[in-house]
């Protein structure tokens, strides 16, 4: 499928169908029931420096057109994902993104320092974390947050393209955007989950023993693709657009609002083979609309 071939940040993808973070596992989960190889990228769950158990049973809850989850970002620990899962990903011919997170700036740096020398495609930074030196206060809190984390880490990445994953939680994400391409972000990727509740009215307590968790899947297709489009039209640099693609036509949307790539998240847990068929949807898009390559599809919207 020549057609979906693209260069993001200098990188060749075989496709632009990635898998998004903390909805496949570190890739490995789903080898036995989907075509890793048909993939143009994962983007393997959120690391930290040291392991993380994540939040406390019930973390997750099925919505109407998507699913809540306050899985906490658990994780096995960087290193430790370099040692057991890094060496048996690369025996499958697809990208490797690997998110990260810290509780510090002094934490986001090291773990990416660790992530910059070894063998990964890109690095995507989750700013949607406390903050603990500023009393839980969200990284993705205020711009000038967003971006002295980004320009942090920025100083110790040298050898790898960064993603900075923005949140919608906040009240113009063009101003996020802008302060961290300013701050040296290669790329971004738009959206990070929309926070929400699910209440059992029977005992009058949240389904999800955090209280809240952040809502992802179809219903939040129309936001997400709304956002693309802002902050394309006010950063020169490329975005990965997330939240809610269930078909073709659905990441066509993306790219039409301005994406060069796409992540697939909730769709995964619904039906293991997604991203393949999605590939293929959107392939058929392309060649029933005479578009040589998908790229000619970034920014079309007509407004």
């Amino acid at each position: 499928m020549d057609r979906l071939a693209i260069k993001l940040c200098g990188v060749d993808f075989k496709n632009p169908l990635i898998a998004a973070s903390g909805t496949f596992g570190y890739g490995l989960e789903y080898a036995e029931v989907c075509d890793l190889n048909a993939m143009g990228g994962i983007s393997v769950k959120g690391l930290s420096l040291e392991p993380h158990q994540g939040n406390s049973m019930p973390r997750i809850r099925e919505t109407a057109a998507g699913m809540l989850n306050s899985i906490g970002l658990q994780n096995i620990g960087v290193r430790a994902f370099i040692k057991d899962k890094l060496p048996r990903l690369h025996e499958y011919n697809t990208r490797i993104i690997v998110n990260f997170w810290g509780k510090t700036e002094e934490e986001y740096c090291k773990v990416a320092q660790i992530l910059d020398d070894v063998d990964v495609d890109m690095l995507e930074m989750n700013i949607s974390c406390p903050n603990v030196k500023e009393g839980g206060q969200s990284f993705s809190a205020t711009p000038d947050s967003a971006a002295n984390v980004t320009s942090a880490v920025r100083k110790v990445v040298k050898n790898k393209p960064l993603i900075v994953k923005l949140s919608p939680n906040v009240s113009d994400i063009t101003l996020y955007a802008n302060a961290v391409e300013r701050a040296g972000a290669d790329a971004l990727s738009a959206i990070n989950t929309l926070i929400g509740m699910a209440i059992n009215v029977k005992t009058r307590k949240p389904y999800l023993a955090n209280g809240i968790g952040g809502l992802s899947g179809a219903a939040i297709k129309p936001i997400a693709v709304h956002i693309v489009h802002k902050i394309y039209k006010s950063v020169k640099i490329p975005i990965i657009g997330v939240g809610g693609i269930m078909t073709g036509e659905d990441a066509a949307e993306f790219f039409l609002a301005g994406a060069s790539a796409v992540q697939v998240g909730t769709a995964n847990f619904a039906e293991h083979e997604a991203i393949p068929r999605i590939a293929s949807e959107l392939n058929k898009y392309c060649a029933d609309n005479s578009v040589n390559n998908v790229s000619e599809l970034t920014g079309g919207l007509l407004i």
